[in-house]
């Protein structure tokens, strides 16, 4: 009787008195951008061991790729989110390498180079420090979950680094798998990890290799992956380190190469078990003959690139020479000649993230950028001005898209008179059968000292008159040059300056080519000192405004001491004027150019 007496009271109770589960919170947006609605302090950290199908250190199993997850504690109570995931090689720091020794000669058929020498030391960062992400706050606040992958051979993965390879992105993406439930992942007890907490929506993001990475997975088309945003990213880690046949260097490591890269980022607990893989990346990748061979072709994304179906907000900086600016311009362009919807920023820095820059109005474009594509959020985004570009006063520009509309190639002649200063003429090439100018290769001298001298041997440099009126170049320069050798083997280099009436000198633009690839950079063919050949020389694309009252400069030496390898001095030049020209990127086209120089 009791327990019925009971049992009628706590069914009259009022509902109020029985507590409800309160709703987890939602998304906001507002203006088309999400907001602040979640506390970032409020965070589920969790560590995950996703199984890639790929055994690059060759043990017999499947390589694990190490995820640590940052995500809404409102995901415990049933909200699922789209992720942002940042996949690195560098959460784990990096070790002392020595980078190669670039004073070497060059390469040469039936030619002796001689050994290499002594490497020189390259400094590590340091200890690794714990993952976290100047983006991490801002994206949980708002309702996404951000996600950490260490690659392969790094900190707690398995596998070895490989520089770019099919294994390194296999393993990049395997973590969008898991996200979408088509691969399987462990915690740290060993048990099964599934991410039902996700939508599986994925955004890729990072700056440098950070934003290699996106490229690379992108270019699998991974269902899940919507957006990558690449931040100053690579697209072919061939020209990364070499350029149409030169071994060229990333600006400011000189000797540094795939190899080294690998062993600077090996910081997984196992020191033995990757040294035949990075062993093989050294005795593949060609230091020699700087020939684009099978080993370069699997880590060019482009090849892929009609795979893409994920958005792309590129970021670049135009004074990048780091990842130079082909990096960027290249992969834009075919992404948007297969109809990829399409963004780009370029700033004036150098190897940076824009977040440092122009912080606001970038956070609101990314965040506009990842709402429309990971949540749906009808806001615009991809109907806006495709090129957001800071220009040299420091100003920003929005644009149809980039290059400038408008932008046409217009061709310039130097004329003689290299060895202080010849003249550029924008209308007529010099005539008669030959108007030949010589240098002598001195790789010790640096670019800017070589501009910075009124008269030189060891280079070629012609002018055009001060400009009438500015002039904008965008998008790539090219040099056709008409050359001799008196050696088998020389490196060619050509630079585009901007000479201020004050007489100082800033490097526009610059590019190199080994003229024994001069058919292709794939195939290395014997010079026959003597006899002139038709080398072709595209310069790093750029987009400029040379300024009323200013000069433009074609800087023609050999060696590049800041980026090629630098053999003895001595090798000679001879640059045929007559068969010589350079193609400019002029907004405008010939009147414009004209209008400027006459």
């Amino acid at each position: 009787m009791k327990a019925a007496v009971l049992l009628f009271a706590l069914a009259t109770l009022p509902l109020t008195a029985v507590p409800a589960e309160a709703a987890p919170p939602a998304p906001v947006f507002t203006g088309g951008q999400a907001q602040p609605a979640f506390d970032p302090a409020d965070v589920i950290r969790e560590d995950v061991w996703v199984t890639a199908p790929v055994d690059s250190d060759h043990d017999g199993a499947d390589d694990l790729v190490h995820a640590q997850v940052v995500r809404p504690r409102a995901t415990q109570q049933g909200l699922k989110v789209p992720v942002v995931y940042q996949a690195s090689p560098y959460y784990a720091g990096g070790n002392d390498v020595a980078n190669h020794n670039v004073d070497v000669e060059l390469y040469a058929p039936g030619y002796a180079r001689g050994p290499e020498g002594p490497r020189v030391a390259a400094h590590g960062i340091g200890p690794a420090t714990p993952i976290t992400w100047r983006y991490q706050d801002y994206f949980t606040a708002r309702g996404f979950a951000v996600v950490y992958g260490e690659s392969l051979g790094t900190g707690l993965s398995t596998g070895c680094p490989t520089t770019g390879d099919v294994n390194e992105t296999v393993g990049a993406r395997s973590v969008v798998d898991w996200l979408n439930g088509r691969t399987a992942a462990k915690d740290a007890n060993g048990a099964a990890a599934k991410a039902d907490w996700s939508t599986g929506k994925t955004g890729m993001m990072g700056v440098s290799y950070n934003g290699t990475l996106p490229n690379a997975v992108a270019s699998t088309g991974v269902e899940g992956l919507e957006t990558i945003v690449p931040i100053a990213a690579i697209s072919s880690w061939y020209e990364y380190y070499r350029h149409d046949g030169a071994v060229v260097a990333a600006g400011g490591f000189q000797g540094e190469d795939a190899d080294v890269l690998a062993e600077y980022v090996y910081t997984r607990e196992d020191r033995q078990v990757c040294r035949p893989v990075i062993d093989g990346l050294t005795r593949d990748q060609d230091r020699v003959t700087g020939d684009y061979t099978p080993f370069w072709d699997v880590r060019n994304y482009r090849n892929d690139v009609g795979n893409v179906h994920a958005s792309v907000l590129a970021v670049h900086g135009l004074n990048d020479w780091n990842v130079k600016t082909e990096q960027v311009a290249t992969w834009y362009e075919a992404l948007k000649a297969r109809g990829v919807e399409h963004k780009i920023w370029l700033h004036q820095s150098g190897h940076a993230d824009p977040y440092s820059l122009r912080r606001d109005v970038w956070l609101a474009t990314l965040n506009k950028w990842m709402s429309h594509y990971l949540y749906g959020v009808d806001n615009g985004i991809q109907n806006e001005p495709k090129a957001t570009i800071q220009r040299e006063d420091l100003s920003w520009t929005d644009e149809a898209d980039w290059p400038a509309p408008g932008t046409s190639d217009v061709r310039v002649y130097p004329w003689p008179g290299g060895r202080s200063k010849g003249t550029i003429d924008t209308r007529t090439p010099v005539p008669g059968m030959a108007a030949v100018e010589t240098l002598a290769d001195d790789s010790s001298k640096t670019i800017e000292q070589l501009a910075g001298l009124a008269s030189s041997g060891n280079r070629l440099l012609y002018a055009t008159s001060p400009a009438k009126q500015s002039v904008r170049l965008s998008g790539t320069a090219h040099a056709d040059l008409a050359l001799a050798f008196d050696r088998p083997a020389a490196n060619v280099s050509a630079v585009l300056l901007d000479r201020a009436p004050d007489g100082t000198s800033h490097v526009i633009s610059r590019g190199w080519t080994d003229p024994q690839n001069r058919t292709s950079p794939a195939r290395t063919e014997p010079i026959r000192p003597g006899q002139t050949y038709r080398i072709g020389v595209d310069l790093m694309p750029k987009d400029y405004i040379l300024a009323a009252g200013h000069r433009l400069e074609v800087l023609v030496a050999s060696s590049d001491h800041d980026y090629t390898l630098r053999p003895k001095p001595g090798a000679g030049l001879a640059l045929d004027l007559t068969r010589t020209s350079v193609t400019l990127p002029v907004t405008g086209g010939k009147p414009a150019l004209r209008a400027a120089f006459g």
